[in-house]
C-alpha cells in the first residue's frame, strides 16, 4: 500500500515540477532512462538518489513517503 503512494506521489512531482527529464536526470546525476522508470514503472529511486531528488526539486520527504499528507 505504502509502495503505491509514494510511486503515485512521486510520479506527481516529477511530472509537475517543472522540468524535463533530461533536466532532472543532470541535476541528481543519473540517466533519463531512469527518471522516466520512476515515472511509468514500480521502480523507485534508491535512498541516495530520492535524497537528491527531494533537495534538487524541494519536495516533502514526508509527503512523498506517505508520513504527511500536505
Amino acid at each position: 500500500m505504502k509502495e503505491n503512494i509514494i510511486k503515485s506521489r512521486l510520479s506527481d512531482e516529477l511530472s509537475n515540477s517543472g522540468l524535463t527529464t533530461i533536466e532532472i536526470a543532470k541535476r541528481i546525476n543519473v540517466s533519463p532512462e531512469m527518471i522516466t522508470q520512476y515515472k511509468t514503472t514500480k521502480k523507485l529511486p534508491k535512498l541516495d538518489t530520492f535524497a537528491k531528488l527531494c533537495k534538487e526539486l524541494d519536495l516533502d520527504a514526508n509527503y512523498v513517503l506517505g508520513i504527511r499528507n500536505n
